[in-house]
């Protein structure tokens, strides 16, 4: 695949560049004689162009020769980075080695696994492959696997997540994925693995899971209407309006300047579309399962315990139509330059009100029964008469003119909620397990009016846990609480080993079962 690509790449730029003197020596015929086109042959003679030597001297296949050659060298460089590349996985880690000159070893402890994702580009479906990439817990340390077949990717990705679990391949009752690499035939198998790739094309890669009402789905209309109705989409039309208010009173330049960025513009806006079709999510025993895309299809499994902060949001022109988005803060193995972050933090782009709930309630799995009523009507659409939630006084009002009545907070066993915004409306909720820290800011017009600021210090991502204007002595309070519960959460969480909880079960009840010993005599 990785080869192929390039030499596909390699002879379309040669032939882009060497149209018309191709035209000119294999399709003779086609060249008009009048317009001298492609220039006089004697131009061409005597240029010093190579390709003007071989036509010249006639050394076609000399230049053949030396194209095989260089081929067949390419080919081979190929062939030893494939045989030199190989991956291992251990009770402890994932390995990977790589590079023939220069050899890389990469290392990803299973314990440190943030997720698996499995990535399918358009060709490599049609042909049955994937790229599977294990998430590490630091900058740029992801171990990418490309490319494996559809079947032995999934296979990989489902040991790599058994393992990470606490649990041995064996508690499968399946062999492990080297196994599976090695069985049946590839020449007997490649009819199927293009056909599944095909089929994968048009209704989607993944199977059905177990639970399908606890899955999301987003209509193409809505995902849509959701791009039209955006914030981008009126900076898009205002800038329209004044290129053609400019154009018209003689600014050309507006014409040439803004055009480009249009451009760039559009292809973003339909790149992102494109990318969120197919939108999926579910729950399976690893964690949870997102699928987005349509031509590139992209299947990521958070586990559990690797969410670190959830941010519900509903922009202004989204709400007549009862609209939100939910975004998490995840360690991505990613820089934060990578373009590619958001598309693994955002895990529903569009939705209702309802979506949102079963999406929560998949990634915050700990969160008792009784408080996701609370958390969707008063933390999504409150405030309302009885608010549970602590707000901003009154005597801070200016301070946050339109949004003051909304600002609040609430802590609970589990996690803590910050709600703000009027403009953007906001909803932060923070597991206490993984809150990394808890600060409190005061300035001068704060004390003089006695509140403070509230921020949450979690991992980076597009969640910014902030909240301010609160009253001083309910901080004060908040502070403490957060630091007696975060230790409560933190000593009790044991969702990152989440197969070890799941064994234990069995375990005890065969324990429960067993007869006692009968007593020595």
């Amino acid at each position: 695949m990785r080869g192929g690509l390039v030499l596909i790449v390699v002879v379309g730029i040669i032939v882009s560049n060497l149209r018309d003197r191709l035209v000119y020596v294999f399709l003779p015929w086609l060249v008009p004689d009048s317009s001298d086109e492609f220039g006089d042959y004697e131009q061409w003679e005597s240029s010093g162009d190579p390709i003007d030597f071989i036509v010249v001297n006639n050394l076609y296949v000399v230049a053949a020769l030396a194209v095989l050659a260089v081929l067949i060298v390419v080919v081979a460089f190929f062939y030893l980075s494939w045989r030199f590349h190989t991956f291992r996985i251990t009770d402890d880690d994932v390995e990977v080695r790589s590079g023939v000159l220069f050899r890389t070893h990469r290392r990803a402890p299973l314990d440190r696994v943030q997720g698996v994702n499995l990535t399918r580009p358009m060709v490599a479906r049609v042909l049955g492959m994937g790229k599977l990439e294990v998430v590490g817990a630091g900058a740029d340390s992801n171990v990418k696997l490309e490319y494996l077949s559809t079947t032995n990717a999934e296979a990989v990705r489902a040991d790599i997540l058994r393992l990470a679990s606490g649990r041995r391949l064996a508690a499968a009752g399946g062999g492990s994925a080297a196994g599976t690499v090695a069985a049946g035939s590839r020449v007997a198998q490649l009819g199927n693995t293009v056909s599944r790739g095909l089929t994968g094309i048009i209704e989607g890669d993944e199977a059905p899971v177990d639970e399908p009402e606890s899955v999301v789905d987003i209509p193409v209309g809505r995902l849509i209407a959701s791009h039209v109705i955006s914030m981008s989409t009126l900076g898009l039309i205002v800038a329209i309006v004044a290129i053609i208010v400019g154009v018209s009173q003689g600014v050309t330049w507006l014409l040439f300047g803004f055009v480009p960025a249009l451009i760039g513009f559009g292809a973003y806006w339909v790149r992102s579309i494109v990318r969120s079709l197919r939108y999926s999510i579910a729950p399976t025993s690893d964690g949870v399962r997102i699928t987005f895309g349509l031509l590139t299809t992209v299947t990521e499994t958070v586990p559990p315990g690797r969410v670190h902060a959830v941010e519900v949001t509903q922009p202004i022109l989204w709400r007549p139509a009862g609209w939100w988005m939910v975004r998490i803060n995840r360690l991505t193995g990613r820089n934060a330059a990578d373009g590619s972050v958001d598309q693994f933090t955002t895990v529903l782009p569009v939705g209702t009100a309802a979506d949102v709930e079963r999406v929560l309630r998949l990634i915050l799995p700990s969160v008792p029964e009784a408080e996701w009523p609370l958390i969707v009507r008063e933390g999504m659409l409150g405030p309302h008469d009885g608010d549970t939630l602590v707000n901003t006084p009154r005597r801070a009002r200016w301070i946050r003119p339109l949004s003051w009545k909304r600002n609040g907070y609430r802590l609970t066993g589990d996690v803590l909620l910050l709600r703000r915004g009027f403009i953007w409306r906001k909803l932060s909720v923070l597991p206490l397990a993984r809150l990394q820290s808890i600060a409190l800011h005061q300035g001068p017009v704060d004390r003089m009016l006695g509140v403070a600021g509230l921020r949450g210090n979690v991992v980076s991502g597009p969640v910014y846990p902030m909240l301010a204007a609160i009253d001083r002595d309910g901080a004060l309070a908040l502070f403490a609480g957060i630091a007696r519960a975060t230790v409560l959460a933190a000593s009790g969480d044991r969702t990152h080993r989440w197969g070890e909880a799941t064994d234990a079960v069995p375990a005890a009840e065969a324990s429960v079962a067993a007869p006692a010993p009968a007593p020595a005599t």
